[in-house]
């Protein structure tokens, strides 16, 4: 258990296209977490619409920050530190959050707490819900997969915010090679969950698409993946034959797994990791979390499904280390989207 002093934090979350909100407790007690999403509003894009996303923030942030803070039975003065998600993200979307947190800072008079998003991700394995049975808190040093929609990497943790980028990819995240395989197959979005959904009636071993291992560093490609699925397809029409979506799918989703999962086993060997632990929204993907829950060498910790895609439990769970720290933000503070997690 944590020895760290006991805080509450409010946390705001704006850096895509959710808005939310959360209260945690000592960094890992979730006492409420809302999350306003703004699929639907994008599906008929294709894909995040920047200027769109930032003004449905505006709309929602007051009421979802206001509904996170009733569901915990708190006010604002039961809060010790107001948290946000500074970056990386779109900057229009990020001003929104930035700019309530100052906010309710700057009226409650309590500290504010700049998070990186990525770093939130991260600690997403920390919490579970307030009144439910404690599970045990990741153990360092750990090897952390951080796999998204815009990101793709390897971490060593070996302590509290603490880390060493390992590896990372050179082009496409895996989430973004899933989204993009999805419109080339004609897959609704988000892409993620329709390659999983389609794959579920396919034939894995059908299609051998390449891995790229970029042998020698824990790196990754998945340019190549993509390209490759994109060929087969135009192949098969040419062929007058209509790909078989399902197979295609799941070809598709296990070549990227096979490389997630080898590349995180090796650095985990190679590092002495005592723990694994896998985050992000890619994290969702049930096969993925399958193959590492089979595997026995190294304990694996991974998200509740709610807490695998973008919500803010995560940046207060990140924000309640960075406090209990002493690591306090000034209320001048600029988003930063392309901040490093290192």
């Amino acid at each position: 258990m944590s020895t760290l002093k006991p805080a509450r934090i409010l946390a705001i979350e704006t850096s895509c296209d959710e808005t939310a909100a959360a209260v945690i407790e000592n960094g890992r007690a979730l006492l409420s977490s809302v999350v306003a999403s703004q699929m639907e509003i994008h599906a008929r894009y294709g894909g995040v619409f920047p200027e769109v996303a930032s003004r449905q923030h505006v709309l929602s942030v007051t009421p979802v920050v206001e509904q996170a803070l009733s569901q915990a039975h708190l006010t604002l003065n039961d809060i010790d530190a107001i948290a946000v998600t500074q970056g990386p993200g779109l900057a229009g979307s990020l001003v929104v959050g930035m700019n309530m947190a100052k906010g309710l800072a700057l009226g409650a008079g309590k500290p504010l707490i700049g998070v990186n998003h990525l770093e939130g991700h991260l600690y997403s394995a920390w919490i579970y819900n307030a009144g439910e049975a404690i599970p045990a808190e990741p153990q360092f040093p750990l090897i952390a997969l951080l796999v998204s929609g815009g990101h793709t990497e390897i971490n060593l943790m070996t302590d509290h915010l603490t880390y060493q980028r390992l590896g990372s990819t050179q082009d496409d995240a895996a989430g973004e090679a899933f989204d993009k395989v999805a419109r080339l197959l004609e897959l609704p979005y988000p892409g993620g969950p329709s390659i999983q959904r389609s794959a579920e009636e396919g034939d894995s071993t059908r299609f051998n698409f390449p891995r790229s291992w970029m042998d020698g560093t824990y790196n990754f490609s998945f340019s190549g993946l993509k390209t490759a699925v994109l060929y087969e397809v135009q192949n098969l029409k040419k062929q007058g034959k209509t790909p078989p979506i399902p197979d295609l799918a799941a070809s598709f989703q296990q070549a990227v797994i096979d490389v997630l999962f080898k590349k995180t086993m090796q650095a985990a060997r190679e590092h002495g990791a005592k723990e694994i632990l896998v985050a992000g929204g890619v994290s969702a993907n049930r096969p993925l979390r399958q193959t590492f829950k089979a595997q026995t060498e190294f304990p694996v910790h991974i998200p509740a499904f709610s807490l695998c895609t973008d919500n803010a439990a995560m940046i207060g769970s990140a924000a309640y280390y960075r406090f209990a720290h002493g690591q306090v933000s000034d209320l001048n503070i600029d988003v930063r989207p392309t901040w490093p997690i290192v």
